[in-house]
């Protein structure tokens, strides 16, 4: 079966059995029967229902066949899907009016049963009878530099999904043919000797097959679908000749320098490593102006739905911390203008009075144990619903960063002043595609990505993306 064929199945299914579920809780809460007064409720709903639970598993991942490869991480998303589907419902039926309040709340608590057991065990009947093959992808990487290594361990890691790591060529111009051995000094032993002839022409175990020259003949000969060209500034050549070869029938992506950053579009990641493909698409006149609108709505909204929540933390910060409850920072925004960035409080205080600026850790210390808390959930974030009003950030853009570290980058990094041509956002194509730990290099090419091809369907992408980091509680910063 496809990965396509397999996710749509994924989908069908999990609607069938999802609403099975809540059908037989009825069944059970109404001993065997189905009265109209409460089932009528559920009818009524099922569309949205559906929806719901189907929107839960995508944020879960589970219908990433990668995300959920064995039983536990299978069960884990299943639980963590139906768990905020039943949530959800429970919310739905209780808001959407009284025509709805006799949808019976026992029947959502057993339908949550019910639908983790179905959901799961779908699948794993399905993981016993039948295979899932996805069509072969033979790569070639361009580059032997620690980058390229480390995406060919990377697609290595994920062979079970197609991706097959033929080889390397290296990016040196003067590598033609497969490489020979070195010399072995006359004074090795002979025992160090082998193990170098052995280990010639190879990169991390796997054949060094000559230099940009023999792109074309490695192509035809080991009949490869995809290259992967690390260094793409210094073999444009290369590219230009593997894109416009009518006889290659091949898919080019690079890792972006600043040059593809520039002209190209995100197409994929592996690990927290970029790759894009090289096309670039405008941007509309009326995309800033809506964009501004809709920060403005968005950020009244939450601010009203969400304060219980934003006064639940104060309260909570208050109690366990102490004064004060926000952590009031200058960061540098468009057009590099300083503003007052307003987060909620979650280190000791006085964190950098002997450290000076630094970076902030993944297990940082410093770091309280509510902190760590609302930094799971984000919840720590949520005062920046005023900066958005003031109109100092967006909701989606770079993140803004602090002055110290902007004078540093500026000077280290070529580039990174053009992060800086629009407002900085709450969430970012960084922060949803990177890992936590990523360089701010790594960082820089996503925001340029974002900032040189917006469009709304990106934001909305984004946003949904940051929803689900969100709900995970993964990569917390």
């Amino acid at each position: 079966m496809s990965r396509g064929r397999f996710i749509g199945l994924s989908l069908l299914l999990d609607a069938v059995f999802v609403n099975l579920g809540i059908v037989a809780a009825f069944f059970v809460r109404f001993g065997g029967e189905l009265p109209a007064f409460n089932f009528d409720a559920y009818v009524l709903l099922s569309p949205v229902i559906t929806v719901v639970y189907l929107a839960s598993g995508y944020i879960y991942g589970l219908y990433e066949p990668e995300r959920t490869e064995n039983v536990w991480s299978l069960a884990r998303s299943a639980f963590l899907a139906v768990t905020l589907g039943a949530v959800l419902t429970a919310a739905i039926s209780f808001f959407a009016g009284p025509r709805f309040f006799s949808f019976s709340r026992l029947a959502i608590v057993l339908g949550w049963v019910f639908g983790i057991v179905l959901v799961i065990g779908w699948r794993l009947v399905f993981m016993r009878a039948a295979s899932i093959r996805w069509p072969e992808q033979r790569v070639l990487v361009v580059g032997t530099d620690a980058t390229a290594r480390e995406l060919a361990r990377e697609l290595s890691a994920r062979s079970r999904w197609g991706y097959r790591v033929i080889g390397f060529l290296a990016e040196d111009p003067a590598a033609e043919g497969p490489v020979a051995s070195p010399p072995a000094a006359a004074a090795l032993a002979s025992v160090a000797a082998d193990a170098a002839g052995a280990a010639a022409g190879q990169v991390d175990g796997l054949p060094l097959l000559g230099g940009p020259a023999d792109a074309g003949r490695v192509v035809a000969e080991h009949a490869i679908d995809r290259v992967i060209v690390v260094s793409p500034v210094e073999l444009r050549d290369l590219i230009e000749r593997l894109t416009t070869a009518e006889e290659h029938d091949v898919r080019v992506d690079v890792v972006p320098e600043l040059y593809e950053v520039f002209i190209g579009q995100l197409d994929s990641v592996v690990a927290d490593i970029p790759l894009m493909e090289i096309t670039r698409t405008g941007v509309p006149a009326w995309y800033h102006t809506l964009k501004r609108m809709l920060d403005l709505a968005g950020a009244l909204a939450l601010l009203v739905l969400l304060s219980p929540l934003l006064l639940a933390a104060a309260l909570a910060i208050l109690v366990t911390m102490g004064w004060p409850i926000l952590y009031v920072q200058e960061r540098t925004g468009q057009d590099l203008r300083p503003f007052r960035l307003y987060k909620f409080r979650t280190m000791v205080r006085d964190a950098e009075r002997e450290s000076g600026p630094v970076l902030a850790a993944e297990d940082d210390p410093r770091v309280t144990p509510l902190g760590r808390l609302l930094r799971t959930y984000r919840v720590d974030e949520l005062p920046q619903l005023v900066n958005i009003l003031l109109g100092q950030m967006s909701f989606v853009g770079p993140r803004p960063e602090r002055p110290y570290f902007v004078t540093r980058h500026a000077e280290e990094i070529p580039g990174y002043r053009e992060r800086f041509k629009i407002r900085p956002g709450v969430t970012g194509l960084a922060q949803v595609s990177g890992d936590y730990a990523t360089t701010p290099e790594r960082k820089l090419k996503y925001d340029l990505i974002y900032l040189y091809h917006l469009n709304l369907p990106m934001d909305l992408q984004i946003i949904v993306e940051t929803l689900r980091v969100v709900l995970s509680g993964r990569g917390a910063r």
